[in-house]
């Protein structure tokens, strides 16, 4: 298993521009990125031991970590 963090400009390296114009100009957009970053950083830690978790957690915060990515997804695909 990998311990890399998935930061959202490594996971859409090709909406570098909307990721950042979307952050400023979006209440919704910056939340949920927010959100995003605070959870993936809450799994890496937990991966890599600094704060470890149960199995069961650790499902769960991935999944809403992917939920939180679909969400981000659909709005960068529906900014032209």
């Amino acid at each position: 298993m990998s311990h890399v963090p998935h930061e959202l400009h490594e996971e859409f390296p090709e909406h570098q521009d909307k990721l950042q114009t979307l952050k400023q100009s979006n209440a919704h957009f910056a939340k949920l990125s927010e959100d995003y970053h605070d959870l993936n950083r809450a799994i890496h830690r937990a991966e890599t031991d600094i704060a470890p978790t149960d199995d069961l957690n650790m499902a769960q915060m991935r999944k809403t970590r992917m939920l939180l990515k679909d969400q981000i997804y659909s709005i960068l695909q529906s900014v032209g």
